[in-house]
């Protein structure tokens, strides 16, 4: 984790539980988990890009990026060719990236990352791909506990 220099990560089932709430209004909700927010600022003070990829139409995935002061792509539907087009505009080696997925339309992209990480819940093919399977459930925590993983948090 120490040579990482960018993060990936899907929005639905790696930053939420992969549900979604609709209202009467058929206006959608999706629950977030408060200290996947403050790992995000922590890893952010390393220096380390972290970006959202995600399939998701909704302005929700936008929403919470904003909030978290990173890029956001969504309504993508090649997360693979974004990924090589945005480390290529930055300089980034694909072998410096950790992609957090947990789905088969993360699969592409992940292959090409240095790093392959997924929460407990994930697809079983996203499960055997990744080289870290994290403890907790998207949405429950996984990325607070991706950030104990960089040496900074082991050594204290």
């Amino acid at each position: 984790m120490k040579n990482i220099k960018l993060i990936v990560y899907d929005f639905d089932g790696v930053m939420t539980n992969n549900k979604v709430y609709i209202n009467q209004s058929g206006d959608e909700m999706v629950q977030v988990n408060r200290s996947d927010g403050l790992a995000v600022g922590e890893i952010k003070k390393m220096g380390i890009d972290q970006i959202i990829i995600s399939t998701e139409i909704n302005s929700v995935v936008q929403s919470r990026a904003n909030k978290l002061g990173i890029k956001c792509f969504n309504a993508i539907d090649d997360k693979k060719s974004v990924l090589i087009k945005y480390s290529k505009k930055n300089n980034i080696n694909l072998k410096d990236v950790a992609f957090v997925g947990n789905d088969i339309n993360d699969e592409n992209a992940m292959i090409i990352a240095g790093i392959k990480i997924c929460p407990a819940d994930a697809h079983e093919k996203i499960k055997n791909i990744s080289d870290i399977i994290l403890k907790s459930n998207g949405g429950d925590g996984s990325i607070r506990e991706l950030l104990d993983l960089f040496p900074k948090y082991i050594d204290g």
